[in-house]
């Protein structure tokens, strides 16, 4: 099994890509910590046995894997290299049966007056289709949180949540396109 490793925009965060489906739906999944992928995905548990990982984020096709800030990549890349090696190769899943049955991402409250419906249509499908490939590829994924008086709420997740160019990347790619294609559109703000 051949792994390949791409960096992200965050150097603090590197894209591996294990040349099969991780999740294969279009999905993605973020854990911030051990108790969150405990009994979801031992994938992620596997990960987070390594000293040094703070966050996984599983995407379709890859895996983002992030870092403390006093531990280095040239010590942690084997050994998360040889998780997710030994994971695949031993055939496990992915995902636990029983994360399915929970949902397969906690959270994701929306909010948006019903008159707004058609223009939250029209910001879905533009995230979708032009900003989620592009975010994917620097390893990470974008969410809808809302549309509230013109403004736009979401967050990056993955390699893109903790990117000292994500700021740059909600206000002057994403907020720029989505004004240009929807004039309802005045800002884009990070959920919080």
């Amino acid at each position: 099994m051949f792994i390949q490793t791409e960096q992200t925009p965050n150097p603090a965060t590197l894209k591996f890509l294990p040349g099969r489906a991780v999740l294969g739906d279009g999905g993605a999944v973020d854990f911030q910590g051990v108790d969150e992928a405990t009994g979801r995905s031992p994938l992620a548990e596997a990960l987070f046995d390594v000293d040094g990982v703070t966050g996984v984020f599983l995407g379709a096709d890859f895996v983002s894997v992030s870092k403390a800030d006093e531990k280095e990549w040239y010590v942690l890349k084997p050994a998360v290299l040889g998780a997710i090696m030994q994971h695949f190769t031993a055939g496990r899943d992915v995902m636990s049966d029983n994360a399915a049955e929970s949902g397969a991402e906690p959270g994701g409250e929306t909010r948006y007056d019903a008159e707004d419906e058609a223009i939250v249509g029209q910001i879905k499908e533009l995230l979708d289709t032009r900003v989620r490939p592009a975010v994917a590829q620097d390893g990470g994924d974008i969410v809808f949180h809302g549309f509230e008086k013109g403004v736009v709420f979401l967050t990056m997740r993955g390699a893109c949540a903790g990117c000292p160019s994500s700021t740059a990347t909600l206000k002057m790619g994403i907020e720029n396109m989505l004004r240009h294609y929807i004039p309802e559109v005045s800002e884009v703000r990070a959920a919080g």
